[in-house]
């Protein structure tokens, strides 16, 4: 067994973005070169690039998790909620005096299993004593407890305790008194009125006796809300006036099979004007946007560059900022000139483009195939946005170290045996003949490979390899049947679409007289790409890399936390498949494992045990497996499940490609 240490360099992420309620800041986790996440407060001038401030922790101090919850405060400093297990610290963090080191204030400690922040509309952050958050905590117990949290070193105010729980947030006022929350009861959601000066909840959305109904925008001044409500027959979007008596009402255009539909923010007026809404249209690996008022009986598509937008925003005189990621563009923000982007003519949602038949196993179809839905009228691939367009700014976008440039990547359909797969796809057009290729593998199961940064696939690139991420069956933003499809059957039509995309991959590039793809996964990935491994030919796979697998759903379920058992068993990960390939047991399956393998894992994983992982090491061993010569095996010290983005991540990126260009195991 070998070990690695936690150092070197990784490419900038961000995450968990949050914006202050008058939008003259945002805050958001990032990772910087060293691969350690840290919060960065963003300064979001009215007439100039938003410029982020990074807040890294003195020495000594307690670094960030990917589980860190931050509050941006109007004065530029950051709440931040660090979780550990059922300790909950509230810290504010701030810029120091005169660029001094970054000062960190030690407000209070909370203990229980769930602990939840919303920022108050009204709070600045700059005056002592005023509540600056609200948080929600959860135990045991179906209660949650209700506190107001301030920017001052004391004890949370404890205002109620409400039978059940409770999830969204949206304000009701610009005082921070009426909270709307969606309560959940006996399986159906609804959303009520907390009033935080009383403690008292009222019902708020009563559409229909069954239906899950919930507020997602509300506008104070003009009663403006836009509801998610089942009431209709299927999830979709409506809107009404709170208070008005005029029903819910659920537009045709806000409804599109295939697409998740998400209202950002609304348009900034003086409450007489219609409202105007940005709408982030998400499918597959990309998303859009698109402008809606309610007379219009429409979406107007904005023309937004291919990638991801960030499903939060903020919307102002000085322009729209939402999140961005592109696969060449690492997250950061983008600031919309919405006038200047609808005067420039209708756009499309990207959408995946169909592979010419002679270079791979094609999909037939483009994105409104089996598995994706039907595209919207106005989705027409030949509009689709390319380059930046005017009234687009993108600030704070890492560049490489080395002046370059990072590598881009496209969205391709393939064929699969039930329908068309889309792949995010690294290489150009010539990916398939590139001398090496990985088919890389997305944790979850209920997850996607995305049109967004990923260093991992920036390192494979830079190494020189192709990549193939596809969004095989069980993959999350193609409908619920797609997602779905492999509820209790884990490793079923998932593996079916895996194998089959390795087959006609390997095929053509034997025909080209090339090695066969490579395998990588994580999580869930990890223990597909070994299930591919044992059951596919071995002249269809060179090697195998996998992070953090587990060995099968009933083993994980076996060693892991309750909320892993809890999951796997809402996904029926632990039910038994029954057919010709067998037991979906990589411990029973090691013996068939004949390719080069690299098998890394952070030895304190809290998803998914290190002993899955040493178990598989233990058994390749006693099946005469020679370590250093036939695999290798890598526990990285001090790691926790995202080990790959935590710090030190870069030394495993290298490691990981090198591996997979190479195979050696030495």
């Amino acid at each position: 067994m070998s070990t690695v240490t936690r150092s070197g360099t990784q490419a900038m992420r961000r995450l968990s973005f949050t914006f202050a309620a008058d939008g003259s800041h945002a805050a958001c986790l990032a990772a910087g070169t060293d691969g350690g996440w840290y919060v960065e407060s963003w300064r979001l001038a009215e007439g100039g690039p938003a410029a982020p401030t990074g807040l890294r922790p003195a020495a000594g101090r307690a670094a960030e998790s990917l589980r860190s919850q931050l509050v941006a405060l109007a004065d530029g400093r950051v709440l931040v909620c660090r979780h550990d297990g059922d300790r909950h610290a509230l810290v504010l963090l701030g810029p120091g005096a005169d660029g001094g080191p970054v000062e960190e204030l030690a407000l209070a400690t909370l203990r229980l299993p769930g602990l939840r922040l919303l920022p108050i509309p009204r709070a600045d952050g700059s005056g002592p004593g005023g509540p600056v958050a609200v948080a929600l905590g959860t135990d045991t117990r179906p209660v949650t407890t209700v506190w107001l949290v301030t920017a001052e070193p004391s004890e949370p105010v404890r205002v109620t305790e409400l039978p059940g729980l409770y999830g969204g947030g949206v304000w009701l006022d610009r005082s921070g008194r009426l909270l709307a929350l969606d309560r959940v009861a006996d399986g159906v959601v609804k959303t009520v009125v907390l009033d935080l000066e009383l403690g008292s909840v009222t019902p708020l959305l009563e559409i229909g006796e069954r239906s899950n109904d919930r507020l997602v925008l509300f506008d104070p001044e003009t009663r403006f809300g836009m509801v998610r409500s089942d009431a209709p027959g299927t999830d979709r979007l409506g809107w009404g006036l709170l208070g008005g008596s005029e029903p819910v009402r659920f537009p045709e255009c806000l409804h599109i099979a295939g697409m998740f539909l998400r209202p950002i923010a609304l348009a900034p007026g003086d409450g007489t004007a219609e409202p105007r809404v940005a709408v982030q249209l998400d499918h597959g690996a990309g998303s859009a946007l698109a402008l809606w008022q309610p007379s219009g009986g429409r979406l107007d598509p904005l023309p937004v560059p291919a990638g991801r937008l960030g499903a939060i925003g903020h919307w102002s005189a000085a322009g729209l900022r939402m999140p961005y990621s592109a696969p060449d563009r690492p997250a950061a923000l983008a600031t919309l000139d919405v006038e200047a982007l609808l005067g420039q003519g209708p756009a499309s949602v990207p959408s995946a483009v169909p592979l010419p038949l002679q270079l791979a196993p094609l999909g037939g179809g483009a994105a409104g195939g089996p598995g994706h839905g039907p595209a919207p009228a106005w989705a027409s691939p030949a509009r689709a946005v390319r380059g930046v367009p005017s009234g687009w700014r993108l600030d704070g976008s890492a560049v490489p170290g080395d002046g370059g440039s990072w590598h881009p990547a496209q969205s391709l359909e393939l064929a699969g045996p039930a329908g068309p797969i889309e792949s995010v796809v690294y290489g150009g057009d010539a990916w398939l003949s590139a001398p090496h290729l990985v088919v890389a593998l997305h944790g979850g199961p209920a997850d996607a490979w995305r049109l967004e940064f990923d260093p991992a696939l920036q390192r494979m690139a830079a190494e020189g390899l192709s990549v193939l991420a596809p969004n095989q069956r069980g993959s999350t933003g193609y409908g619920l049947e797609h997602t779905m499809a492999i509820r209790g059957a884990w490793g079923g039509p998932d593996l079916d679409d895996v194998l089959a995309l390795v087959e006609g991959v390997a095929g053509q590039r034997a025909a080209l007289g090339l090695e066969p793809p490579a395998l990588f996964g994580v999580s869930y990935g990890a223990f597909l790409a070994l299930l591919v491994a044992a059951h596919a030919p071995v002249e269809h796979v060179a090697r195998c890399a996998v992070v953090a697998p587990f060995l099968s759903g009933a083993r994980l379920a076996a060693e892991a936390s309750a909320p892993v058992r809890a999951l796997t068993d809402r996904l029926g990960g632990d039910q038994p498949i029954e057919d010709a390939r067998g037991p979906r047991d990589v411990l029973q399956l090691a013996h068939r494992l004949r390719v080069p393998l690299l098998v890394v894992h952070g030895d304190r994983d809290e998803v998914v045990p290190v002993s899955q992982s040493r178990s598989l090491r233990h058994e390749l061993i006693r099946l005469g497996r020679v370590e250093g010569e036939h695999f290798r095996y890598v526990e990285a010290s001090g790691a926790g499940h995202e080990v790959l983005a935590e710090e030190g991540a870069a030394v495993l990126h290298e490691l990981l490609a090198g591996f997979l260009r190479t195979g050696r195991t030495g």
